[in-house]
């Protein structure tokens, strides 16, 4: 029995046999309130501004608000990749988030990544809270 395991809201599982790249980006989830377009199964998560409590919904809001906390567009000539989008606080720090470069692109991996290097001011939500 090979596949990827998918469970639902309610905890019931149910298996993707030879699952493909198509069958993890459904438009429309398995069943209702269920599921996003990465994910069946999985929750929508939106990041929210604390401050303000404002939810972030373009890369142009994300790139003032990092901007405002001391973080820099890092531009890489070597490596510059027209995909990617880098920000650092300093050029001595370690701390870099890497970005797509098209906002619909973010993944919950670089919310949680945003929400780590600045737990102070960003939370990841779901989208009704």
């Amino acid at each position: 029995m090979s596949g990827v395991w998918v469970f639902d809201k309610k905890g019931v599982a149910r298996l993707i046999s030879n699952p493909t790249r198509e069958s993890f980006e459904l438009k429309e989830p398995p069943h209702a309130g269920a599921g996003t377009a990465t994910a069946p199964g999985a929750r929508p998560r939106v990041l929210v501004y604390l401050p303000t409590n404002d939810v972030i919904r373009s890369f142009s809001e994300l790139e003032q608000r990092l901007l405002e906390l001391g973080w820099t567009r890092y531009h890489n000539s070597k490596n510059r990749s027209p995909h990617l989008v880098q920000f650092h606080r300093s050029h001595s720090s370690p701390h870099l988030i890497s970005l797509p470069s098209n906002f619909r692109n973010l993944k919950h991996f670089h919310l949680y990544d945003i929400v780590v290097k600045n737990p102070c001011f960003f939370q990841v939500r779901d989208p009704s809270a």
